[in-house]
This record gives C-alpha cells, structure tokens and sequence, in this order.
C-alpha cells in the first residue's frame, strides 16, 4: 500500500492547481481522476476573465482572442444592450490543453497524476481506490465536482443550489466575425439563468443552464431549441462537441475542512452565485487551501484550519447570493422582459457593466499565498 502525505480528488484545474502548489511545498502529492483523458468529460465553457488573466500566468498560446462586446438580449431577442469595454475582458481557453498544461505544472512540481483511477471511499486515512491499489493518506482534498463523494466521506459540506447547464462547442471560420458575447435571459430556455453564445471568432460555444425543477422540458431539449436560433449562431466548419455538468450557485460552503482534509474548486461551492464562473475562484481557493493544507501537516495544529472558513467567505456574498435570488425568481417572459429593459436606464447599464466587466465577481480570499502557475521545477 502506497502512503501520501495529500491525495488530491480530481484532475480538473483546481485539483490539478492546489497538487502543484502542495508538491512545491516538498509535500509527497497523488492526483488521481476517473477519466482516462483530460479532454474528456470536460464541463466548463472555460471562458477566463480579465482579472483572471492578470493575476494569473495562462499561457497565451492556450487562449482565443480578446472578447470586449457584450449584447444582452431579452426573451424577444430585439433590440439588445450593447457593452462594449475598452480592455479585453474575456478570452475562451482550449481547456483540455489547459488541463494538460496544469498537469505537466504539477508533475513537474513533483506531484504524480494518475488517469483512469476511481476514487472509491475515504475513512481515517485509508482511501479506496478502482483502478489503483489502495492509498494511506494523511489529507485528502475534495476537488471532485459540484457532487462530491469526498465531501460525503468526510461530512464536510454539500453544495444543495445547483444549476444544470449544456453547450455545444464547434469551429468557425476564422476571420469572418468580431468576438462577442451574446447573453439571451430568457426563462423560456434557461430558467433563473442565461443562454449564450459566445464568438471569439475561432470557436463558437452556445449553451443554456438553469434551474433544474423548472427544466421540464429536459436541458438536451432547451439546448438543441435554442441552438436552432441563437443569436450569434455560425456555422460549424469542424466537429461539434457537447460538454455540460452541474454549477454550483449558492456561494461557498460553510464547512470546507475538518483534519482528514478539505474542498476546492466545485465541490467547495467556490463559484460565484450571481455569473456561475468558476475558474478564477478555484484559482484563488486553490491557493489558500494548499497554504492552509502545508500549514496543517506540518505542525499538526487543527487552529491552521480555521483559515479554510466557508462561513466567513460567505459573508462577503451577501450581495451576489441576494442577486441571485432575484435572478432565480425571473421564472416568466413578461418579468424577463420587464428586467432588460431596466437595465437600459442608466443606473441598469452601471450595474449590468460593473457586474460584466468589474472585479468583483469574486472577491480575493486571502493575501497571494502562491508562485503563478507557471512556476518552475522543484529542484
């Protein structure tokens, strides 16, 4: 039976991210993950923001280009709010090849990845493992999704506000069209959520996530309906890919970690409630946790985990959870409707664009604890 001092659950970034920060740390790290190829299963539309971009080093190569226009679109899907920002705000990620660079980062750090490995059952210290012999485990972090068996194991919390989203992805061809991101709030097809499209003029993604109780027509459904007349919509000059999965929305979790280990990325809730993005907090979360995790296991001291406290995160959410609750109730056109064209005043477009383009979507969640992902071999 092997031994480690952090098994880490998920092969996603922010398993992958939280790994090579605790290998560089000199921590003996074991990832492991279902699938047999990180490009399969992947479930996020892998759309960075600005803020991402500047406080973390992702490799150029890895990104589309720039996406500064953005047109909200009522149910009627006429007349839609143009914004339009002076700086790059989004750019879409090939994220299997993120995933792949992630991983390299981690192997390099001195962490071992291993594919095709189940995660099974945790108990004090013992991990179960299908595809693997058994692993003996000081700490196991949770970074196994929105429905975490980790979290389960170690009766940590669990994310109960779920959204269910669907995309298709495809090629465009290149040079025909100006990036932009094309947002439909139109309950009709993604209930207390959005349908998008977005063009960053290399690829297309279009995809609808909402509530699962309201989806009765079945997200496959609302998806393919809503692919027929999305706006933005191009034709694909290469393979479509499906991607989808569920997005965790009620803020994040109040209790992350106990002394057999903690949570991060989805399973941790670190999404932000009001726009569902989920990579710049599992970048920042993974920061923390891997600070706190090393702090822990070196002195034993339990106080160490204090720092890794959900409840204290959610205080500074209040704002965005009471946001979401509003967009949670939009369940008809008419209030659809009604919402957009409020937000064609003026104090509607200040909010639209501070929540578009501003830096608070999630706010930081400690000092920069961390080296960029970039960072060079341990020696």
């Amino acid at each position: 039976m092997q031994t480690v001092d952090v098994l880490v659950v998920g092969a996603g970034l922010a398993g992958l991210s939280t790994a090579r920060l605790l290998a560089r740390r000199d921590l003996n790290v074991m990832v492991v993950d279902r699938r047999g190829s990180l490009s399969a299963g992947i479930r996020t539309t892998g759309i960075f923001v600005r803020r991402t971009l500047d406080d973390f080093d992702i490799p150029d190569h890895l990104l589309g280009p720039g996406i500064r226009d953005v047109l909200l679109y009522p149910p009627s899907r006429r007349a839609p709010i143009r914004f339009t920002s002076d700086r790059d705000e989004y750019r879409v990620a090939d994220m299997a090849a993120v995933y792949e660079h992630a991983r390299g980062a981690a192997e390099s750090a001195g962490a071992r990845v291993l594919l095709g490995v189940r995660y099974v059952h945790a108990s004090r210290g013992f991990v179960r493992l299908e595809g693997a012999e058994p692993v003996r485990a000081r700490f196991v972090v949770g970074a196994d999704g929105a429905r975490s068996r980790v979290a389960r194991d170690l009766g940590l919390d669990v994310n109960r506000r779920l959204l269910v989203g669907a995309e298709i992805v495809h090629p465009i061809a290149s040079g025909t069209t100006t990036p932009t991101f094309h947002c439909v709030l139109d309950p009709r097809v993604a209930p207390g959520y959005l349908g998008w499209a977005i063009d960053d003029g290399r690829h297309a993604h279009v995809g609808v996530a909402g509530y699962p109780d309201a989806m009765r027509a079945g997200i496959r459904h609302l998806l393919d309906a809503f692919v027929a007349d999305a706006p933005g919509h191009l034709a694909p000059v290469g393979p479509i890919e499906r991607r989808g999965g569920p997005i965790p929305v009620g803020g994040v979790l109040r209790r992350l970690a106990c002394p057999a280990g903690l949570l991060v990325g989805d399973a941790a809730g670190a999404v932000s409630p009001l726009t569902a993005g989920g990579l710049d907090p599992c970048l920042r979360m993974s920061e923390l946790a891997a600070a706190v995790t090393a702090g822990y296991l070196r002195t034993g001291d339990q106080r160490v985990l204090s720092r890794y406290d959900g409840g204290a995160l959610r205080n500074r959410f209040r704002g965005r959870l009471s946001l979401r609750r509003v967009f949670a109730g939009i369940r008809s056109p008419a209030a659809a409707e009604a919402a957009v064209t409020v937000l064609r005043g003026r104090a509607g477009r200040a909010l639209a664009a501070r929540i578009l383009f501003g830096d608070g979507s999630f706010p930081d969640v400690g000092p920069r604890l961390a080296a960029p992902v970039t960072d060079r071999p341990r020696r």
